[in-house]
């Protein structure tokens, strides 16, 4: 039987995932060479990479208050929060060896375990007052770094003065502050009766369709393995 579920949140979801993959695929090719050095670091490539990070965010913050807005869910929320924060020490050990620059510290899915942590605090606070943190964490990096941040243990925060050289560098500040828009705006959405309007049957058709917004962390943590894999193949081919 067909489920109703808020399918603009799926296919908001959908477009995250495709939007990394693109990204990601074009990291690859500059990676083994089959585009010009630099090419991801160009404005375009630069924001757009920003901008599926931060809608990966803000949809975590929407997510935690639709769960968790009427009452705390435990363990559906420490089952997401083990899946997310497992999936991110798989991420940071297999950076080890297959990421330029190293280890990846503190990625994309540890900024996801650490909001969704964070986020708990601000379910019960008035969304006005919520979006006003979020303004003041988006800002705080840009009149707060310090030298003393730099050192390895610090650096999570996004207070470090200098960039440390890792593929996926993804700090609470100002990184945070989507995740905290994401739980403001899904309250007020609540107030408004707006998620109601948005929800509908999930036909098969449009289980195909926002299937990779449904497995989001599944997706996330094969998909650069398969690439990689991908243009090893191709260039042990075309160079045999």
């Amino acid at each position: 039987m067909p489920k109703t579920r808020i399918l603009a949140l799926d296919l908001a979801r959908t477009a995250a995932v495709v939007g990394m993959v693109v990204f990601h695929f074009t990291f690859d090719l500059q990676m083994f060479g089959h585009i010009a050095p630099g090419t991801i670091y160009q404005p375009f490539w630069y924001y757009f990479a920003r901008l599926v990070a931060g809608s990966f965010l803000f949809l975590a913050g929407v997510s935690l208050w639709l769960a968790h807005g009427t009452g705390i869910r435990w363990p559906a929320f420490w089952r997401r929060f083990a899946m997310v924060g497992g999936g991110a020490v798989l991420v940071s050990v297999a950076s080890i060896w297959v990421t330029p620059g190293g280890l990846i510290y503190f990625g994309i899915l540890h900024a996801l375990a650490v909001a969704s942590l964070i986020g708990l605090l601000f379910l019960r606070l008035p969304s006005l007052v919520t979006l006003a943190v979020a303004a003041v964490v988006f800002a705080l990096p840009w009149f707060a770094k310090d030298p003393a941040f730099d050192g390895l243990w610090l650096i999570w925060l996004g207070l470090a003065e200098t960039r440390p050289n890792m593929a996926d560098y993804v700090p609470l500040l100002p990184w945070l502050a989507p995740c905290l828009a994401g739980i403001a705006m899904a309250r007020l959405g609540t107030r408004a009766g707006l998620w109601p309007r948005l929800s509908g049957q999930i036909s098969p058709a449009m289980r195909a369709v926002t299937f990779p917004g449904r497995y989001s962390l599944i997706i996330y943590l094969v998909h650069q393995p398969i690439l990689i894999a991908g243009f090893t193949l191709y260039a042990r081919l075309t160079q045999g």
